[in-house]
């Protein structure tokens, strides 16, 4: 015999369980206790960890979630190379500025189910980086796991900066992604 498909009830508790994970690992990084997490989905701690046996899978499968939203988004974009690349890239660091949980799977902390998520994201960013630089916007000699490097630059700067000058590290980034005769004035 084959294997049932979940109850419509199982679908909305692990869908709830995922939801409230997601905003309290976001908030407060990934050491907020199941209990807690199972409170703010409503559910008992007994469903959470029928869905998900230990933290890390839970940890895991937000990040993993978050990651395919990600390249789903990226991959989605492609009509305008620059402005597409550099909006990407501000999304990147808007998502993991506020983010506790992303921020440190993009600085490449993720479990076993987030790696196939993290490595669709990588290629669709790989081909945002390479179409911008085949258009001119973008300088030719960096490479993706490069900017990856600045944008955890960008992220510890923006930590330390006051909250009104929020997006001046990567303004400064953005800049000297371009060419030295690309939008210097």
């Amino acid at each position: 015999m084959g294997r049932r498909a979940p109850r419509a009830d199982a679908l909305r508790n692990r869908a709830r369980i995922l939801t409230a994970a997601r905003e309290a690992f976001a908030r407060y990084g990934v050491d907020v206790p199941l209990d807690a997490i199972a409170e703010r989905a409503d559910v008992g701690a007994g469903t959470v960890h029928r869905h998900f046996p230990t933290k890390e899978a839970l940890v895991a499968a937000v990040i993993a979630d978050r990651l395919d939203d990600l390249a789903d988004q990226a991959a989605a974009l492609g009509d305008n190379p620059a402005e597409d690349f550099f909006a990407f890239l501000g999304e990147l660091a808007d998502s993991a500025r506020d983010n506790l949980a992303l921020a440190s799977a993009l600085d490449g902390t993720f479990g076993t189910e987030g790696e196939a998520s993290a490595a669709r994201l990588a290629e669709a960013f790989e081909s945002l980086l390479v179409a911008a630089q085949r258009s001119g916007d973008v300088r030719h000699d960096i490479t993706a796991s490069e900017v990856h490097a600045v944008l955890a630059g960008v992220l510890a700067t923006e930590s330390r900066l006051p909250s009104t000058r929020r997006g001046l590290g990567l303004e400064i980034a953005i800049a000297g992604l371009r060419p030295a005769s690309v939008g210097r004035r």
